[in-house]
């Protein structure tokens, strides 16, 4: 063994940082086969001062045959005992991480994903806690891996009543080959613990999360205030166009307008033109320099939107290399939006791909870039490959992902990188090293969105979480929300609008105009302080509300959205959290107790219809 001061680091794959105020060591464990002549290196990164434990592990080949292996996990933890809760967090496209607890049953539970990424199903991410752990009491462990492709988590109670964890990548699409003088490295596992309750345990990981896996520019600053084209014009733009909504969005004091789906080749619809990265400079009437100039013009930032993983066989890259998608010869295709998946696991189709990108961000004044892949991964194999090789291509594929992206940021350190997979079908810690925000989910509706992001926040900060104010009626579900409270539900996020400015009337304008400023003055509050989860969207009848209180204690925000409203109801009081005890606080002109706010609670406003929304901002005296 050998124990080096500092955290270590894995090559092409993320991982935590310590920074110069973290204290950090790491312990290396390692261990020999000896009839194959191979090394097993395990990493353990100690970061005292975030409170969590980090694993990784490498293998090192020093046989002078090919070493083939086909099942690595970068953690395994025992227990003595197994009366534990198992929490899950699973979905499906639109309804992503919803949270699930269930007592560990003799044999073997696990989640995981065969997708090709982390999965909009699953998430790489679960707790281990004691039967009576509540959010504010008893003791849990929280593991997350750092990792955006195929992964495998599972828990299994044995016959003696013990409990063992593992947790890396799946098995099924995975069979490597390592040659000799070689070093195979597995993703790694941020681990905690928590002593207080699972609210506790998240605050561990959003900490962790925001200072020491994020990084560059925006990791901690205030995030611009977007507004997104896509649902409000999809594909039906100009130049014209786009140039009139962000005039009115600049008016109302939005920061950054995205341009999204459909500014290049061939691409009315999704059927076409995806892969072929040149602007198409007819639709929009002019270069995109010009529409970046005249965005900028009205003192706002531009962005744009990008799928470089996908590409549509009615496209010229298609035509001219059919090769570079990963397909079965000889099978016909599994097609999903009417496109297949580029073969990352090539360095020569990375290269082209990342030159067509670097012309376009180079050819205008473009500060924020939104990474979308829509759909999973299928016919898992690659013409570069032999045969007996296949097994490699999945986890190669997010190897060349992580490349990509990694290049993108040494060379454009100022552009902002949101990621996206058909919504949040890739949000896992691998994916934030890379881009300190990912779109949520493609369900913009304010209710669904409610337990969609409270699941996130078990074990992902708010700072993280892409989240914008749509249109009513709304796109996925019809129902109709104020304005109000789809901001409330998008102020938890990194807060953004997505929808046509110029549909919306005087009234709805102005009210936008205020969401803005009041944002603004909460968003140091929102993105750096503690989230508390003071309800369950599951189990609520009348109301869902949630907090945020900064470190110092100084002030918070209570968010409250009424779900049900009942004639002649009871009053609802709130317990509040994270407050100091010791001081008095201020609410709408009143002074109260720090204690008495949390252990007697407040009464909540009296809601006058279903989905109305309150936000109580709330100081110390």
């Amino acid at each position: 063994y050998q124990i080096l001061n500092g955290k270590y680091s894995l090559p092409g794959l993320p991982a935590i940082y310590a920074t110069e105020d973290t204290k950090a060591d790491t312990l290396i464990i390692t261990l020999e086969d000896t009839r194959h002549c191979f090394y097993v290196h395990i990493y353990y990164g100690v970061l005292e001062n975030l409170d969590i434990i980090t694993r990784a592990v490498c293998i090192e080949n020093h046989c002078s045959d090919d070493l083939y292996f086909e099942n690595i996990q970068s953690t395994c933890v025992d227990y003595l005992h197994g009366n534990f809760n198992f929490h899950t967090f699973y979905g499906r496209h639109v309804k992503e991480r919803t949270h699930q607890k269930s007592p560990l049953q003799h044999g073997i539970q696990s989640i995981g994903s065969t997708r090709g990424t982390s999965s909009h199903q699953y998430n790489p991410f679960f707790i281990l806690s004691e039967q009576d752990t509540t959010e504010d009491t008893g003791n849990c462990y929280g593991f997350s891996l750092l990792y955006s492709g195929d992964f495998s988590g599972l828990a299994e109670y044995d016959q003696y009543d013990q409990t063992r964890i593992l947790l890396g990548i799946h098995p099924d699409n995975f069979y490597y080959c390592i040659k000799p003088g070689e070093k195979f490295y597995a993703p790694e596992t941020a681990m905690a613990f928590s002593d207080c309750g699972l609210g506790n345990l998240s605050h561990i990981y959003h900490k962790a999360y925001r200072n020491n896996l994020c990084r560059g520019k925006y990791k901690t600053a205030r995030r611009p205030i977007l507004l997104n084209s896509w649902e409000g014009v999809y594909f039906d733009f100009d130049g014209d166009k786009l140039v009139q909504m962000a005039k009115d969005a600049s008016e109302l004091g939005v920061e950054l307008f995205v341009m999204d789906d459909g500014w290049f080749g061939k691409r009315d619809l999704d059927v076409s033109g995806l892969g072929d990265w040149l602007v198409n400079e007819e639709k929009l009437g002019c270069t995109l320099g010009e529409l970046s100039e005249r965005i900028y013009k009205l003192g706002l930032k531009f962005g744009i939107w990008f799928e470089p993983e996908c590409v549509n066989e009615d496209s010229n890259l298609y035509r001219a290399h059919p090769d570079w998608a990963l397909q079965v010869p000889g099978k016909a295709p599994c097609r999903s939006r009417y496109q297949l998946v580029l073969d990352f696991s090539r360095e020569d189709v990375r290269d082209y791909i990342f030159t067509h990108i670097c012309q376009v961000l180079d050819s205008a004044k473009i500060e924020y870039l939104k990474w979308d892949f829509n759909r999973s991964i299928s016919d898992i194999y690659s013409a570069k490959l032999p045969a007996k090789r296949q097994g490699e291509v999945a986890h190669r594929y997010i190897l060349g992902l992580y490349d990509m992206l990694e290049k993108l940021i040494q060379r454009y350190p100022d552009i902002l990188i949101e990621g996206c997979s058909g919504g949040g079908g890739r949000f896992d810690a691998g994916m934030l090293y890379y881009t300190p925000q990912i779109w949520c989910s493609d369900d913009t509706d304010a209710i669904e969105r409610l337990s969609i992001q409270y699941g996130t926040s078990f074990g992902y900060p708010v700072s993280t979480m892409g989240s914008h104010v749509s249109k009513c009626p709304n796109e996925q579900t019809g129902r109709m929300t104020p304005l109000n409270t789809r901001a409330t539900v998008a102020m938890s996020g990194t807060f953004g609008y997505e929808l046509d400015v110029n549909q919306m009337s005087d009234e709805e304008k102005a009210l936008v105009k205020a969401q803005i400023k009041e944002f603004k003055s909460y968003d140091s509050l929102i993105q750096n302080g503690n989230y508390y989860r003071l309800t369950d969207p599951s189990e609520a009848q009348s109301y869902h509300s949630w907090e945020f209180v900064a470190e110092d204690k100084s002030e918070a925000l209570l968010c409250i959205v009424s779900l049900q409203i009942h004639p002649n109801g009871p009053g609802n009081y709130i317990k509040l959290k994270g407050l100091d005890p010791h001081s008095a606080y201020l609410i709408d002109g009143k002074k109260y107790p720090g204690d008495v706010l949390m252990n007697g609670g407040l009464l909540l406003p009296f809601a006058k219809a279903e989905y109305e929304s309150f936000r109580i901002h709330i100081t110390r005296c």
